[in-house]
């Protein structure tokens, strides 16, 4: 029996049901051409393509773009590791930081390895109670393999308490 993180991977696998997720949930990844190329426990691999809506008057991506394929590599894996958890756990974005070294020009390839130290932060929230942060890389290349960009992304992650009626 597949376990809810298999689900949940299994669900963005699906290239109507994800993309359907991000027309209805992030409309600007959609119309960017954020897509999902590989995804497992461990990793996850996420394209976002150099086009007109993608584009900065520099005639490369637009950092924005760029951000949201480094925070969907990281993020995937974060929602495939908490999906269906008892207690639920909530997820949030509490630091940023980046590096460019190349401009985007075309296809740009993200790719985030922290899927098992998500599983462990997540794990640790519930287990203790007590909210986790965990610094996630997504590195950014092109189609040659040279490195386009560097994202940290602070994640946040707490267990939702139950709350109790009378």
């Amino acid at each position: 029996m597949p376990t809810q993180t298999e689900k949940f991977i299994g669900l963005l696998k699906s290239p109507v049901k994800f993309r359907l997720f991000l027309f209805y949930r992030i409309p600007s990844a959609f119309f960017s051409g954020v897509r999902i190329r590989e995804i497992a426990e461990e990793r996850s691999e996420v394209t976002v393509p150099y086009k007109w809506f993608s584009q900065n008057p520099f005639r490369s991506t637009y950092f924005a773009c760029l951000g949201m394929a480094a925070e969907m590599s990281a993020g995937s894996l974060a929602m495939a590791h908490s999906y269906k958890s008892d207690p639920p756990v909530s997820m949030l974005v509490v630091g940023l930081e980046s590096k460019y070294f190349k401009k985007a020009t075309g296809l740009t390839t993200f790719l985030c390895t922290d899927g098992m130290a998500v599983k462990a932060a997540i794990e640790e929230a519930v287990r203790s109670g007590q909210p986790q942060t965990l610094v996630m890389k997504s590195t950014g290349t092109n189609e040659a393999g040279d490195p386009v960009a560097e994202f940290l992304i602070t994640w946040s992650f707490k267990a939702k308490t139950k709350v109790l009626t009378k």
